[in-house]
């Protein structure tokens, strides 16, 4: 879900991101990805026109540094974002909500992928060879061949499994969302109730 600027919203939280240091044009870009959780990233084509907008207003200012082009806050714009805490405010606390709503999507899918793999560890414990009868001199044999065909089954399961979660949480964190105890202590107790699972399945 992505947060989403009302008309002048964006404007007012450029001012608030300058407000705590003076930063280039790619540097409000990731600040605004980090603050959204990754639910936002503006084009250079968003930033750019505003910040020239506001240079105009008389609330920024910018100054060339090699390469980069920094902007800094006036008193003017101190001034703006005085007379309108309120309004900021209430971007702060949408913005939260979207990042909190993107925890709660991360901890969503810890869990239906332990689901998941709770159940392919259940049906890899309990399947019966799919073929048919062998011969009583050929059963042994085929019986192992089975469970070790078995096994690869189950080691590619725990696999995708875990480069899938191992993905999800990296790219979360990544775009600046948070990663709670609780969605690693719900992870934990899962992997150990899969586990225990899987025992009590092959002790019959």
């Amino acid at each position: 879900m992505s947060p989403v600027f009302s008309h002048g919203d964006l404007r007012l939280y450029l001012l608030r991101l300058l407000d705590e240091e003076p930063r280039h044009g790619y540097d409000l870009i990731q600040a605004l990805t980090d603050r959204t959780g990754g639910t936002y990233t503006p084009s250079a084509g968003t930033i750019y026109p505003r910040l020239a907008k506001l240079e105009e207003e008389g609330l920024v200012t910018k100054t060339v540094d090699g390469r980069k082009t920094v902007y800094s806050i006036t008193p003017a714009g101190h001034a703006e974002l005085a007379s309108r805490a309120h309004e900021l405010d209430g971007i702060e606390a949408g913005l939260s909500d979207s990042v909190r709503l993107i925890a709660e999507g991360v901890r969503g899918s810890v869990r239906e992928a332990m689901r998941s793999l709770r159940a392919d560890l259940a049906a890899a414990a309990h399947a019966e060879p799919a073929q048919a009868q062998p011969t009583p001199a050929s059963r042994p044999t085929d019986a192992r061949a089975a469970s070790r065909a078995e096994v690869q089954r189950a080691d590619a399961a725990i696999t995708a499994f875990r480069t899938r979660v191992r993905a999800e949480l990296r790219a979360h964190v990544a775009r600046g969302g948070e990663l709670t105890a609780s969605v690693v202590d719900d992870l934990e107790r899962a992997l150990q109730d899969a586990a225990d699972a899987v025992t009590r399945a092959l002790r019959g």
